[in-house]
């Protein structure tokens, strides 16, 4: 009965126009709100903001000039090694001695630098071109470090010039002095072989182990400095390792590539 009489009511006024009209309730406005700004602001990004990316790669640190492997002249047996590792050297300075069949011969360093390997010892039989050295060429002993980092080469045309980079070197325990701060002085934009980076870093296992996923981009980074710490260089903590650092030291190198625009990614 309650039923009737309230269909009878609504055929009596079908469009109620007596009512108040409700369009949305105060909840409804603010999810709207909301989702408008975001929208906004979501444009507005797409169109000025920016996306940061890195690229990974291994690095070592040297003097930037490059190395040279030492070979004996001559065939015999080593009577006794003059230099020690780690030594800085005069060009022309004594190496080691090897007696002959003609008498005692010194094998003497080509060009000054820093002895990084030293593969020959008293007593030990060499042929003629056997490597006995590898020497880093350095000048001066205050030359200052930078950083070699071989980027794969579908990677090259993405770093900018004077890009920063942080380096995880692997002397340096990073959880508690951080990493080394640096930026790209060049890029070389010639895939590198293993033979040419054995010979630019006298070492031909490096050469391996820095091709062996393909041939790399060598990039230089200069490393920042700074006065107020041990190593003489920026560190990510604010006094980096009680200790200097030393060429040849491996480290692994993240650089920040271009900015891309997030739009370019929506567009086909």
């Amino acid at each position: 009965m309650q039923f009737r009489q309230q269909a009878l009511a609504k055929l009596q006024s079908p469009e109620e126009l007596d009512l108040p009209v409700r369009f949305a309730r105060p909840q409804g406005w603010l999810v709207l709100s909301v989702t408008v700004v975001a929208m906004a602001a979501a444009s507005v990004w797409a169109v000025t903001g920016s996306v940061t990316s890195t690229v990974g790669a291994p690095a070592i640190l040297t003097h930037g000039q490059g190395s040279y492997v030492l070979q004996s002249p001559v065939s015999g047996q080593v009577t006794a090694v003059l230099a020690r590792q780690g030594e800085r050297l005069a060009a022309g300075s004594a190496v080691l001695k090897v007696r002959t069949g003609e008498g005692e011969t010194v094998v003497r360093a080509l060009d000054a630098g820093r002895v990084s390997t030293l593969a020959a010892t008293v007593g030990q039989i060499i042929q003629t071109g056997a490597d006995v050295a590898s020497v880093e060429k350095v000048a001066h002993a205050g030359d200052p470090l930078y950083a070699t980092v071989y980027v794969p080469a579908e990677n090259a045309a993405a770093i900018p010039a004077h890009a920063s980079v942080d380096l995880t070197v692997q002397s340096v325990p990073s959880q508690e002095y951080g990493v080394l701060h640096g930026h790209v002085k060049s890029v070389d934009r010639s895939a590198q072989s293993a033979q040419s980076v054995a010979a630019f870093l006298g070492d031909a296992q490096l050469g391996e182990q820095f091709t062996e996923k393909g041939r790399p981009v060598a990039v230089t980074v200069r490393l920042d400095t700074s006065t107020s710490t041990k190593s003489g260089y920026a560190w990510s903590s604010a006094d980096g390792p009680p200790y200097p650092l030393t060429s040849m030291t491996l480290a692994s190198a993240s650089i920040r590539l271009a900015d891309q625009r997030p739009v370019d990614w929506l567009l086909p």
